[in-house]
C-alpha cells in the first residue's frame, strides 16, 4: 500500500466476530452475507488510503504498525473480515467491533475502518490468541491450525454465550452473538 510520508496503518486489536451464511448455487457452496440488522453501523466519515465501503471484506494482517489490508471476496478463502462501520477515529468504533484498521498522519488518525470476523454458518476460522496474529479461514480438518472455530449459528438480540450449545462471541452493544463450536482436526 502506497502511502505519504509520515502516513502509518495502525490496527487496534479488540474481540472477536461477524456473519455470513453459506448457501448452494449450482452445487456449489458460496459464502452469502446474513443479514444482521445490528451488525453494521453506517459511515461516520474518516479517510483512510485504503477504500472501502461497509459491507466489504477485507484480509487483514501485518503487526499494528505495519498493518496490510486488501480487498477480499466475502466468505472467501482470504476474508478475514467484514468491513461494519467507518469513522473518523477508531474510537468512534462499537466497543464490541473484533477489530479497528486506522491510519494516522504526523500522529494524527484520518480515519478508521470497524470491522468484524467474516464468519460464514459451517465454516471455520483459526482465531489465535489476543495480542497474536489475526483470524483466517480453515479447512475444519486440518491438521496444522490452531484454535479452529466452526460457526454454528448468529443469534440477534443474545448478549450471552450462554444461549449457544458450546460458546461463542458476544457483541453486546450491538446485540447479537456468533455461536461456535471448538473443532479438534483428526
Amino acid at each position: 500500500m502506497r502511502r505519504a510520508a509520515g502516513t502509518v496503518a495502525g490496527v487496534a486489536l479488540v474481540a472477536f466476530a461477524a456473519a455470513c451464511s453459506s448457501q448452494s448455487v449450482q452445487g456449489t457452496a458460496v459464502a452469502v452475507p446474513s443479514v444482521i440488522a445490528s451488525q453494521d453501523v453506517g459511515d461516520s466519515g474518516g479517510s483512510t488510503d485504503f477504500v472501502a465501503d461497509v459491507g466489504d471484506c477485507v484480509k487483514l494482517g501485518g503487526t499494528v504498525d505495519e498493518a496490510e489490508i486488501e480487498h477480499a471476496a466475502c466468505g472467501g478463502p482470504d476474508s478475514n473480515y467484514k468491513v461494519i462501520g467507518k469513522a473518523t477515529e477508531n474510537a468512534e468504533c462499537p466497543s464490541d467491533a473484533d477489530q479497528v484498521y486506522y491510519e494516522t498522519f504526523h500522529d494524527i488518525e484520518q480515519g478508521a475502518l470497524c470491522l468484524d470476523i467474516d464468519w460464514v454458518i459451517g465454516g471455520c476460522m483459526s482465531i489465535p490468541g489476543q495480542g497474536d496474529d489475526e483470524p483466517f479461514r480453515v479447512e475444519c480438518s486440518d491438521p496444522t491450525a490452531v484454535r479452529i472455530e466452526r460457526a454454528t449459528e448468529i443469534i440477534e438480540g443474545a448478549t450471552d454465550v450462554d444461549e449457544c450449545a458450546e460458546g461463542g462471541f458476544t457483541h453486546p452493544e450491538r446485540r447479537f452473538t456468533v455461536c461456535t463450536e471448538s473443532v479438534i482436526p483428526q
